[in-house]
């Protein structure tokens, strides 16, 4: 029947009259009735016999006289657009649930199609179905809405890969405006919860996957139309989030690397009885191809594409800017809790407009105090309650930090790119505040919030508490990156980065393990006070000295150091101590240039002058284990091995001795450069941070990121030349890099590889705990390690003297004393800081701090000409100084003058 019927229309032209004679319209229904019967029972004959027919199911039009062919050409005929009856036939195929039946078609055939071999070929069963899914009820379409569960969407969008097998479908999904009437569908069952997919066809591909998958690889062009509506991407982003959520995370080495990142080996998750599914790799790779550059500068721009960026800060967001932030910031953060990360970044700082949208609206908020919520239409993802800065703040940090690794000094100092100065110290406060609200005020993470987010599973068992782990994550990565450029230059003062409500409470409660304050410490230690944070750590110091000294009474390493040959005689005798006989007392006996060991017993004064000695040896650059930069700053010499064979060990060694000055609260005066400080903090160095290394380097470079002209034209490859010490030797940045050329479509990688292999290279937490050292950011670590550069604060050091032996703060002597200290010179004024203690840098936090109190004891007896003959002397393990009752101020300061200059080690005392 179905091959006359074809022939007849073939040979006439003519259908209608086939079915109702000369007048359709006296009996169109009985018409319709016959028509609708034969359509549905043409799709019925091809489901019922798909096992015995699986190989013809995707045949194509030109193979004629195949079953399937006939019977599906008959259904395309029947429901040709032209025809009167052509909405009342599809509404009754889709009652009688016809895509359930087109579905198991679909699924039966594929098993047996090799796709390849139909490229280029539309078969039957693609033209039917092209042919039934524009009936969406919009004019002149009159068919009715359908139940969602036996719906196109939910029946055959999640069949997996269904575009590779039916292209052409594809395409008039894409392009006819069906798209966007079937999205809006999938966005109502989103908003009312509905659960309308079936069966999965395999725990590889769950329906939820597919569908996902289906619809990002179709949106594409779907949102690149000219009429694609706000209302479109808004319903595309929702169902996309609402999906994006359901998917467990997609397994790339990135995705790894980054879970890593967050959880130690140690730190899995036990406790979820769910099993998390893993995707088939080609529905990952489908997911992930389809969120492409193209697609999120599509959706942005769709999104963002009406809202003003120069609105006053008195008018608040409107309706539409809230759906579309609400949108946008709902999808990204689930895409970024779900796919990889590398590719998604760049496009979204550097090419769309999301950081300034984002940071209007922020900024709006804050200035009305008034933070709309954003969670009405996202009830599956927030509860209506959840503070309105949650979400921006999840998408604005990463993107906006992964922006600051990528600017350099002057477009963020001078040009203030992309955001000026003064917005960055609003955007401070909202971050500090946000923090601060959910670490302490209103916590609802666990003590240990790293361990307890990175399952999937439980990530959507408590997506609130998820998404506030994860803004306070990003939000302290950004502050703390923030910080940073402060302390390169200063634009806010520091006080800003402080939380308002850090108390004593808090203090004390901050240098206990396992308490809030003190997860707080780690994870955000600008909030609190650089001084708070300083009496901390001395503390936690002081006790760990005070365990590994009581245990060492009877132990205590004794070593013979010659002046003259004090690191190599220092890393001989020490390198292979233990752990706790280096957190242990260590006494040093000095042995000058004639080999005479020197006067003095070492209480602790001779280390603390064997500490500053070792260390100015060791880092002089003259030695060979460090370079300078042209400021002056230290970093290890990367040609330190052609000097040194056992570089690598000393390197190992000094970072221990470094640990060990601090460990015992010893200041060395050894500037550091900030690149190298970084590392010691296992931190990753970007552009920014080139210029602390070399200045002209990072000039180059910015003249190259800048460059106008065609860069392939330079004759760049990608390889760098190191010259250490006359010997050049080229090496690869990348596989390959000597034979690919710079241009200007890859030159940010250039430049960041270069900076890259520039700055990234090596006992320092052998000592120091590394949880300790995270208190503290580079600027705060050269503190700790060396103190302040500002001159000597006489006034301090005299407020915290005590005097001994008839000494007294208002004696004639002591008065003089106090005159001639003050009017030393910095440089002398730090020669006898190291004369009385051993160390030319006083405490941090002031002399208070001093341990024990800096002491004058009355040398020498009565003002007899003997006695005034003598020198001061000092007892540095005491920080005693000695002084005799000298008559005149000049007497006094030509004694003190020689006593510091003299330069006689232990000798002179």
């Amino acid at each position: 029947m179905c091959r006359l019927l074809q022939q007849f229309v073939r040979d006439t032209g003519d259908i209608v009259s086939l079915f109702a004679g000369m007048d359709y319209s006296s009996n169109h229904a009985l018409v319709n009735y016959r028509v609708e019967q034969l359509a549905y029972l043409c799709v019925k004959a091809v489901h019922q016999n798909r096992n015995q027919l699986k190989d013809q199911l995707f045949a194509a039009p030109e193979e004629a006289t195949v079953s399937t062919t006939l019977l599906l050409e008959a259904v395309v005929l029947l429901i040709d657009p032209k025809l009167p009856w052509a909405c009342k036939t599809v509404s009754y195929l889709l009652q009688r649930k016809a895509f359930t039946l087109y579905r198991d078609i679909i699924l039966t055939g594929k098993e047996s199609i090799k796709i390849h071999t139909s490229i280029g070929r539309v078969s039957s069963l693609e033209r039917s179905l092209a042919a039934v899914i524009p009936h969406i009820g919009q004019k002149p379409c009159t068919c009715p809405n359908i139940d969602p569960h036996w719906s196109f969407s939910s029946q055959i969008l999640t069949i997996p890969f269904l575009w590779k097998l039916f292209p052409y479908l594809g395409e008039v999904f894409a392009t006819q405006g069906m798209s966007q009437h079937y999205i809006h569908q999938m966005a109502l069952c989103v908003q009312n919860h509905a659960h309308v997919l079936p069966n999965d066809t395999s725990i590889e591909l769950p329906g939820y996957a597919c569908l996902l998958g289906n619809i990002l690889e179709s949106s594409g062009v779907a949102l690149s139309q000219p009429g694609c509506s706000f209302e479109m991407a808004v319903d595309l982003a929702g169902v996309a989030t609402f999906l994006l959520e359901a998917l467990p995370s997609i397994k790339s080495s990135n995705r790894e690397s980054r879970e890593e990142f967050m959880m130690g080996e140690d730190d899995m998750i036990v406790g979820d009885d769910v099993m998390e599914v893993v995707l088939n790799n080609d529905l990952e790779r489908q997911i992930c191809d389809a969120i492409d550059p193209r697609f999120l500068l599509q959706l942005t721009n769709v999104l963002f594409g009406g809202i003003s960026l120069a609105s006053g800060s008195h008018h608040g967001p409107d309706d539409k800017e809230v759906s579309a932030v609400g949108a946008a910031c709902a999808f990204l953060h689930v895409t970024f809790n779900t796919l990889p990360l590398e590719k998604i970044m760049t496009i979204l700082a550097y090419r769309t407009e999301l950081v300034p949208v984002l940071w209007n609206f922020m900024k709006r908020c804050h200035e009305n105090q008034k933070w709309l919520s954003l969670s009405e239409q996202l009830a599956y993802l927030l509860p209506g309650d959840a503070p309105g800065w949650l979400l921006p703040l999840a998408v604005f940090c990463p993107v906006y930090k992964h922006m600051l690794t990528i600017v350099d000094n002057e477009e963020f100092y001078e040009q203030e790119k992309p955001l000026s100065l003064k917005d960055i110290r609003v955007l401070i406060i909202i971050l500090r505040q946000a923090l601060w609200q959910l670490l302490w005020v209103n916590p609802t993470a666990p003590t240990n919030p790293l361990k307890s987010f990175t399952n999937t599973v439980s990530n959507k068992k408590h997506p609130l508490e998820f998404i506030q782990h994860r803004v306070s994550i990003v939000a302290s990565e950004l502050l703390s990156q923030l910080q940073d450029w402060n302390n390169r230059r200063e634009f806010t003062s520091p006080s800003d980065f402080h939380a308002d409500g850090v108390n004593e409470f808090f203090i004390s409660q901050a240098g206990m393990e396992n308490t809030r304050a003190n997860d707080i410490l780690k994870q955000a230690p600008f909030l609190v006070p650089f001084t708070s944070r300083v009496k901390i750590f001395t503390s936690q110091l002081a006790a760990a000295r005070q365990r590994h000294g009581a245990n060492s009474v009877f132990t205590r390493n004794r070593f013979r150091i010659r002046r003259d040959r004090i690191l190599e005689d220092a890393y001989n005798q020490m390198s292979a101590l233990s752990e706790d006989d280096l957190r242990g007392p260590i006494r040093v006996t000095f042995v000058n240039e004639f080999g005479v060991e020197e006067a003095g017993i070492d209480g602790g004064g001779i280390f603390k002058d064997f500490m500053e000695n070792i260390t100015r040896a060791a880092f002089d650059v003259q030695y060979g284990l460090f370079k300078e930069t042209s400021d002056h700053l230290l970093y290890p010499n990367p040609g330190s091995g052609m000097i040194h064979e056992q570089h690598l060990q000393f390197f190992h060694f000094l970072g221990i001795l470094l640990a060990k000055a601090m460990f015992e609260g010893i200041l060395v005066d050894i500037p550091f450069a900030t690149f190298f400080l970084s590392k010691l903090k296992q931190k990753y160095n970007y552009l920014n941070d080139l210029p602390s290394l070399d200045q002209e380097l990072y000039r180059h470079l910015i003249f190259l990121k800048h460059y106008k002209g065609d860069i392939s034209e330079l004759e760049l490859y990608f390889v760098i030349v190191n010259n250490e010490y006359g010997e050049q030797t080229e090496e690869e940045l990348l596989p390959g890099g000597k034979n690919q050329r710079v241009t200007n479509e890859n030159v940010i990688t250039f430049i960041h590889l270069v900076a890259n292999h520039r700055l990234n290279f090596q006992g320092f937490q052998q000592l120091i705990q590394k949880d300790w050292i995270d208190m503290f950011n580079e600027h705060e670590l050269q503190l700790l390690i060396s103190g302040s550069l500002d001159s000597l604060d006489v006034d301090d050091l005299r407020m915290h003297t005590n005097y001994v032996g008839g000494y007294h703060s208002d004696h004639y002597v002591i008065e003089m004393f106090w005159e001639v200290l003050k009017s030393f010179s910095l440089e002398n004024q730090k020669k006898f800081l190291k004369f009385v203690t051993g160390c030319s840098r006083g405490p941090l936090l002031g002399f208070k701090y001093l341990e024990p109190l800096f002491c004058i004891q009355r040398a020498g007896g009565n003002a007899s000409e003997g006695a005034l003959d003598r020198l001061p002397t000092a007892a540095t393990c005491m920080n005693l100084l000695k002084l005799p009752p000298y008559r005149s101020k000049e007497q006094l300061e030509t004694k003190l003058m020689y006593a510091i200059n003299a330069d006689a080690g232990f000798d002179l005392s």
